[in-house]
């Protein structure tokens, strides 16, 4: 069965960090590029991160450039998003994405992290 299950939200004060984890299975996990999307009430679906299958390359959005770290270890079939310096505009729920690299249009959602930063 194909599994993405997040981890590692909760709250935090402001300035603090958080490492938010997302379990993979049932698919081949190298083979998939990773990414961290966060919606906030009220606002659009954003795309934070992104790591390529091997981990060679990253993206990030540039509200989180400097602050968080986006990382894979795929002998545990395991992405990460380090946040640091948290803001409590980074308040929301966070999911994790999978997409292959070489099956066209086949994506996997986890179910999502609440991340509340309070002020």
């Amino acid at each position: 069965q194909v599994q993405l299950v997040e981890s590692g939200g909760g709250l935090v004060q402001a300035g603090g960090s958080l490492r938010l984890s997302c379990s993979a299975s049932g698919f081949t996990f190298s083979s998939y590029a990773m990414s961290w999307y966060r919606q906030a009430p009220g606002k659009e679906r954003e795309l934070v991160a992104a790591i390529s299958s091997t981990g060679g390359r990253t993206n990030y959005t540039d509200s989180v450039k400097g602050r968080f770290t986006i990382y894979r270890i795929n002998a545990r079939s395991t992405v990460y998003l380090q946040m640091n310096s948290l803001k409590p505009e980074d308040t929301a729920v966070y999911s994790c994405n999978a997409n292959s690299d070489f099956r066209r249009g086949v994506s996997y959602w986890g179910q999502g992290t609440q991340v509340t930063v309070s002020s």
